[in-house]
């Protein structure tokens, strides 16, 4: 009985240690998870980027009419 249960204690600890990836596998996967995170802020640093030039395109188009119809009005008034 003292074989079995020793038996059974030696299968638990190799089952638990073949568990969960190596340190070789994680670190690998760390890295990638580190790129992927890296690829996707340099992709949002790029739309922002971009929604701030278009931003700033439509406050000089809105400043121009605004100005356009501030010299209208003053014409008019004279």
């Amino acid at each position: 009985m003292k074989k079995v249960f020793a038996l059974l204690v030696m299968g638990g600890l190799v089952s638990l240690v073949a568990c969960g990836p190596s340190e070789e596998e994680q670190k690998k996967m760390e890295e990638e998870a580190a790129a992927q995170v890296e690829e996707m802020m340099k992709g949002l640093e790029e739309e922002i980027d971009n929604a701030t030039a278009e931003m700033e395109e439509v406050v000089e188009e809105v400043d121009s009419a605004a100005t356009e119809a501030t010299t209208e009005a003053t014409e008019e008034a004279k």
